[in-house]
């Protein structure tokens, strides 16, 4: 079976007027398995060849041919800002891909570095909601919930809640909160434990399908645990069907249907 990255090395050399010699050994633990070497047309050793053939790496040949295509692009870039004289004259250019490459001091050529990863995106962290996230939370609250709230109210419930012990818990991105779930813990005269309970659950459009919300209920599971919970229940609109397999996802039954009224 061809290997594609060969193949394509294989059509980068043909494209510079070169010719991909592959190893005829095809045991894995022997020393030449697996290497390549560049000859010109006529079978002259170009780059990754030793008398007993090919002894380079597919990379070291892909980094060397990619080399070659920008000196001949750079090269291209010379004739096209050459001025045109009066008398025409014939200039006699050797081109980039019929050159042997420059040997290094230990007789083979040096292949380019390979370029730097990207970085890596840091990873999400989580802490306790702060009064400077008031204006953030109340954004995606509005805007991803449909609940109408001020940054004021969310600054006042969030002191209200940090003295009954239940500040909600945010993910960040970059420092930036990208979600919010709340923890609420209730005693009730039907059960042997407390009930821990989900009050909300916000992950900003832009950061969903990463995790984000499974890392928030993760933690609100904990934080009800440690407080002697022996159940936990979450509240969420009818509307919201992509919330209900996301809890259903995450291991939660539909127990209950909930009414409210207005006071």
């Amino acid at each position: 079976m061809s290997d594609p990255r060969i193949d394509q090395l294989a059509e980068s050399a043909r494209n510079r007027g070169l010719k991909l010699v592959r190893s005829r050994v095809r045991s894995p633990n022997k020393r030449r398995f697996g290497k390549v070497g560049l000859t010109d047309a006529k079978g002259k050793p170009v780059f990754g060849m030793d008398a007993k053939g090919p002894v380079g790496k597919p990379e070291e040949v892909e980094d060397y041919l990619r080399n070659l295509g920008a000196k001949d692009w750079g090269a291209s870039l010379d004739v096209a800002v050459i001025p045109r004289k009066s008398k025409p004259t014939k200039v006699s250019r050797q081109p980039a891909n019929d050159r042997d490459p420059e040997p290094s001091p230990s007789g083979k050529a040096k292949p380019a570095p390979p370029p730097a990863p990207p970085p890596k995106p840091k990873p999400p962290k989580l802490r306790e909601a702060k009064p400077g996230d008031a204006a953030r939370l109340a954004e995606l609250i509005r805007r991803d919930l449909g609940h109408e709230v001020t940054e004021k109210q969310v600054r006042r419930n969030l002191a209200a809640l940090k003295k009954v012990g239940e500040t909600p818990i945010v993910v960040t991105l970059d420092k930036k909160v990208m979600g919010l779930i709340g923890l609420h813990r209730m005693l009730t005269i039907h059960r042997p434990a407390p009930v821990g309970r989900i009050p909300i659950l916000v992950v900003a459009e832009e950061a969903q399908g990463h995790g984000l919300g499974r890392i928030l209920v993760d933690a609100a599971e904990q934080w009800c645990r440690s407080k002697g919970c022996q159940i936990i229940e979450v509240t969420s609109n009818d509307r919201r069907a992509a919330a209900h397999a996301f809890y259903r996802h995450m291991g939660y039954e539909r127990t209950s249907i909930r009414f409210f009224k207005k006071l």
